[in-house]
């Protein structure tokens, strides 16, 4: 007798081979998926994050960019002392250089001694300009010093521990028509709506480092006018200190 039952079909064998081959194969191809996809979100959450620090390196410019201006603007306004300090003493010098000539002349000092006291007055400014520093500059810093608390939410070492999930909370601010461009996966989604945002604020970042600059720039122009007026008082006060010393001596 044969060893194999009337209903033995000898392509059984073969045809189940088939069958799982297929499903090894379909196996593999969804191995594969989950591969592309963990490498699609490993790749999005890495150009998230370094969006993220880029930003938070645009915040950290304006930050310094504020501080340099300040400083700017502290110094315009002791250049501006300067020159009136240079002032009030061209002015006293030319109250003693009235009073050398009168002591020098016997009538001058008589004239002096009956004519009426003349009333003090305030030191004239010689053109002098009130100092405001430049108005481009400070409403670049007035726009730069509200990204305060941005710069300390993107600090590593100043933002608030509940920050990482804050940007993927803002996925219901977006317009439908933003969210039907972003892919369905809600991970994948979130990662894209955080690159996004960051690229919109570090747009709005370079625009106003560009402001800053512009302004350092015009308060930096103001400022070197400053210094060459200054400069002609100070040469001009400093003959006439020498020519008056050499009145003094020679009374």
């Amino acid at each position: 007798m044969s060893a194999f039952p009337s209903s033995y079909n000898p392509f059984a064998e073969d045809e189940e081979a088939d069958e799982a081959a297929a499903r090894g194969g379909g196996l593999a191809d969804g191995g594969r998926q989950r591969s592309l996809q963990q490498e699609v979100l490993r790749r999005s959450a890495a150009t998230a994050d370094s969006t993220a620090r880029s930003l938070s390196l645009l915040y950290e410019s304006e930050r310094i960019g504020v501080a340099a201006s300040e400083e700017l603007v502290r110094q315009g306004e002791a250049l501006k002392r300067t020159e009136q300090m240079v002032d009030k003493m061209d002015q006293d010098l030319k109250t003693s250089q009235r009073h050398i000539n009168s002591i020098k002349s016997v009538w001058g000092g008589l004239v002096n001694y009956f004519k009426a006291k003349p009333p003090e007055s305030k030191p004239e400014q010689n053109g002098t300009p009130e100092y405001y520093g430049s108005s481009r500059l400070k409403e670049a810093m007035t726009s730069s010093k509200e990204q305060e608390s941005k710069y300390q939410e993107s600090h590593p070492n100043l933002r608030k521990l509940d920050y990482a999930d804050s940007d993927f909370s803002k996925a219901d601010l977006v317009s439908s028509a933003q969210r039907d461009s972003y892919p369905k996966n809600q991970h994948l989604r979130a990662y894209h709506q955080k690159i996004d945002n960051n690229l919109d604020e570090m747009s709005s970042g370079l625009s106003r480092l560009k402001n800053l600059a512009l302004g350092l720039q015009t308060e930096i122009d103001e400022q070197d006018d400053m210094l060459d007026r200054l400069t002609k008082k100070v040469e001009t006060l400093d003959v006439n200190i020498k020519s008056t010393d050499k009145k003094v001596r020679q009374l």
